[in-house]
């Protein structure tokens, strides 16, 4: 369907608040996130343009993503400054607690069948609507730095990657405040484009409606090569729409503006490349992720390009920050019940998608039911070759009384017990989890006890103020290098994916999913300055927040920081580093985090068991 455009009133009733500076005095800030860039591989041949930006401007040398190391956790808190603890977006996919319409239909057909699923993937309008619509209108439960800014009558727009695109200002769904751009703008599934944006696409002979990735969405498969192209064609239309429709219109109103970019590339492109079907090497690091990166690089300079040309560079900062590193999909386990089957579309003896909801419904005894297929119904005939259709899985008698909830993400997942014998069921988990090589660090609410070789979730910022479900076990999956120099740039971690061997993956503890590429540049930077001060995902709010003057009451208090010491005379705090430990459990295994404190401020690098986790 096409594209349905917001059509704005001539006058509004009410009038916008007072920007929090003049005017005049106001500047501009773009966030451009390349989705899954690390920070180790930019350089001046890989990605000229950041190279340049954080040599001139300020490198964040001592960066953090928010684990879990996914993209809507990350994009949660680039949007909000929170932790997922106080916003409840744990991972990619969650478990919500009710039924989610699955962004197939908007609404469900009379006598129809029921297209939901209890574990939403939530890079999807529909599903990031019904979210809010269950969870007091904003399932974050904190308001967003664009949401603020459009208040105080800044511009805002979000646009690129779905998902984390709208997650920037999640309860802007009319296209009368913050402009949304995404993958599913112009079709039903997606949110109306502001009349503005439409017209000036208009003139411009543009069409409304977003491109699909076309050759670079293919994952191939365990017999066949993925992608061999950047996602350029997608990319493109994103930023020719912002540079001569978004920007240029914002020029037009004369008054400051914030806006995020979300490239998919490189992360799109490092999780389906074909590469290295079935090695660990290249892996992530062929030619194919090296033209992702630079193809991020490009949308980047074509940003700064404009910006000049329109005569806001000298009043533009510009953040860039990834949402995460990045690894290569390992798919071995020694100790695993489902390598000893075989599994359609499964090389023999590799985990297959959905590992760790079989090793659960093995060890209590239930049926594995598919929450992804036919309303949540389908038993799941594991030692016949079948296999969750995305990983996910409800445990139990049926599947309106699960004892167990598997929300499968790729380098960790969530485990969730919502019956009645909560207690009983998670203990009898973590006593198999003990024993998988597969796992590295388990934290656990505690709620349901404690349990030795385990951390709570408090200390990682998982328990906070959230208002989605809470996971009863965060599950890290196991990291490794594989044999370069700089093990950052080479790690490998077990994925719960239906991708394969040598393809892409994040989200666990390593050091290399955590450290993602951070820089900045604008009016309200220093020059020519390294940070050595641990900087994360959650600062960028507080940092924006401070630039643009915004008042914002927070709801949690698991929150970032001003990275004042990265600001014009800003001072630069102290920091030091420790670790926590878990008591020792079965075979001495014990939970443990590194971190770097400033302040108050909590900064996770690495964490899981001994020689388990990269950089641990």
């Amino acid at each position: 369907m096409k594209f349905r455009a917001v059509v704005l009133a001539c006058a509004s009733a009410v009038a916008l608040p007072t920007l929090a500076h003049a005017q005049s005095a106001a500047h501009n800030v773009i966030i451009f996130v390349p989705d899954g860039l690390r920070s180790a591989v930019v350089d001046a041949q890989s990605a000229p343009t950041m190279h340049a930006l954080r040599t001139k401007g300020v490198m964040f040398a001592n960066s953090h993503s928010i684990f879990p190391t996914f993209t809507t956790a990350n994009a949660a808190a680039i949007a909000t400054g929170h932790y997922p603890g106080d916003t409840g977006d744990f991972s990619n996919a969650i478990y919500a607690g009710f039924p989610v319409l699955d962004g197939r239909r908007t609404s469900l057909p009379v006598g129809g069948i029921d297209e939901s699923t209890v574990t939403p993937f939530l890079e999807n309008d529909v599903i990031l609507g019904n979210m809010n619509a269950k969870y007091k209108g904003n399932y974050l439960n904190e308001e967003s730095i664009l949401s603020a800014a459009s208040r105080a009558g800044f511009s805002t727009a979000a646009v690129g990657k779905i998902g984390p695109a709208a997650i920037q200002d999640v309860t802007a769904r009319t296209g009368e405040s913050t402009i949304v751009i995404d993958d599913a703008t112009g079709t039903e599934l997606g949110l109306p484009l502001n009349a503005a944006i439409a017209k000036r696409l208009g003139r411009m002979g543009a069409d409304l409606e977003a491109p699909g990735r076309g050759a670079n969405g293919s994952s191939g498969a365990y017999n066949a090569p993925g992608t061999l192209s950047a996602n350029i064609g997608q990319q493109q239309y994103f930023v020719d729409t912002v540079t001569k429709a978004v920007l240029p219109e914002f020029k037009a109103r004369n008054k400051p503006f914030v806006m995020v970019f979300w490239s998919r590339d490189p992360d799109g492109t490092q999780h389906n490349q074909g590469d290295s079907l079935g090695s660990l090497v290249p892996g992530i690091n062929g030619p194919t992720s090296a033209a992702a990166i630079r193809n991020a690089d490009d949308d980047l300079a074509q940003l700064q390009a404009a910006l000049a040309r329109l005569g806001l560079a000298d009043t533009t900062d510009i953040i860039v920050t990834a949402d995460h590193g990045f690894s290569t999909i390992a798919k071995t386990s020694m100790t695993s019940v489902s390598t000893s089957l075989g599994y359609r579309g499964v090389r023999a003896g590799e985990l297959p998608s959905g590992f760790l909801a079989i090793d659960i419904a093995k060890t209590l005894g239930f049926p594995l039911l598919d929450p992804d297929r036919e309303g949540g119904a389908l038993v799941v005939e594991y030692d016949n070759g079948q296999s969750p259709s995305r990983g996910n899985a409800t445990i139990g008698p049926t599947a309106s009384d699960p004892r167990a909830v598997v929300a499968a993400n790729g380098g960790s997942d969530l485990v969730y017990f919502p019956g009645p014998d909560a207690k009983a069921v998670a203990a009898k988990t973590i006593a198999m989890l003990l024993t998988q090589d597969y796992v590295s660090g388990l934290f656990v609410d505690p709620k349901l006890g404690t349990f030795p070789g385990t951390l709570p979730l408090s200390a990682i910022n998982l328990d906070g103020a959230a208002l989605t479900p809470v996971p009863g076990i965060v599950v890290n999956f196991r990291s490794f290098a594989t044999g370069c120099a700089e093990p950052l740039r080479c790690a490998a971690e077990i994925a719960d994916s239906g991708l394969q061997t040598g393809q892409g993956m994040h989200g666990t503890f390593s050091r290399s999913d955590t450290f993602n590429f951070q820089a900045a540049i604008g009016p309200d930077f220093k020059a020519g300055y390294v940070d050595l001060v641990p900087t994360s995902n959650a600062d960028i709010a507080m940092t924006v927040a401070n630039i643009l003057g915004l008042k914002i009451a927070p709801k949690g208090s698991l929150m970032g920081r001003v990275m004042t010491e990265a600001q014009p005379n800003g001072a630069v705090p102290a920091f030091k580093p420790g670790t926590v430990d878990s008591p020792a459990g079965p075979n001495a295994l014990v939970t443990t985090v590194k971190f770097q404190d400033v302040g108050t401020t909590r900064y996770f690098d690495a964490a899981g068991f001994a020689g388990r986790t990269v950089g641990l």
